[in-house]
């Protein structure tokens, strides 16, 4: 298991080759990762709120539901959507479709663990030090 402070610095040294306008943290999970790395780029800050698992990790839907219609305007931005843990990956997928299709002009995908355009890591039974 990583401790808060070991996944903190992973996220502090970890470089992105490319600049964002924003970065999109996927609720609820995200939110702490996107925020960590928005301290660096400075860039705005936006959730996208979907739901498919219950609190135990247990798929709740057949497929992730948006839970709230976004307030924000990617149109011509470069988003930096922000998962902590991709599993299936059906939610970073319908999350970057979203931002596609409301014109932004660039999506990459950040994984605190599993598959993404980058992620810190890719581990099994991985346990976040945030989640109580």
């Amino acid at each position: 298991m990583y401790s808060f402070e070991e996944l903190k610095s992973l996220i502090e040294q970890f470089e992105l080759p490319e600049r964002f306008d924003m970065v999109v943290a996927i609720a609820n999970g995200g939110i702490i990762p996107a925020a960590m790395l928005n301290q660096r780029l400075g860039a705005e800050f936006h959730l996208l709120k979907f739901s498919l698992r219950d609190p135990m990790q247990r798929p709740m839907y057949d497929k992730p539901r948006l839970v709230e219609e976004p307030g924000f305007d990617v149109a011509g931005r470069r988003a930096l959507l922000v998962e902590d843990r991709v599993k299936s990956g059906a939610t970073l997928q319908m999350a970057r479709q979203l931002l596609i299709d409301r014109g932004a002009a660039t999506v990459r995908t950040f994984a605190v663990n599993g598959p993404a355009d980058y992620s810190l890591l890719d581990v099994p039974c991985f346990r976040f030090p945030w989640i109580l």
